[in-house]
């Protein structure tokens, strides 16, 4: 069986990609010459990550239905950073 590598697994190797001028600019200002790869690629696994969670999500609320609002909230200040705060707080 030859399974296929996942992100950020296996080998690297050069692939070639088409970008703005002023993108490569600004990705060279935050970067220098030499960070610019690892930069993208951690771009891109962060990307698919954000893709297949939206993935599960949807999965999720097609099987049981909708995340009621309060709960989304309460999950995305946990995310932030935030303290839950009590619900009697004035």
């Amino acid at each position: 069986m030859n399974e296929q590598p996942g992100p950020g697994e296996g080998p690297t190797r050069p692939v070639s990609v088409s970008l703005h001028e002023g993108t490569i600019a600004a990705l060279k200002e935050r970067t220098g010459r030499r960070g610019m790869s690892a930069y993208i690629e951690s771009l891109i696994q962060r990307q698919l990550e954000r893709e297949r969670l939206r993935e599960l999500i949807e999965d999720a609320e097609a099987e049981l239905g909708p995340a009621a609002g309060a709960a989304v909230e309460t999950k995305r200040a946990l995310l932030r950073g935030e303290a839950a705060k009590p619900a009697d707080a004035a």
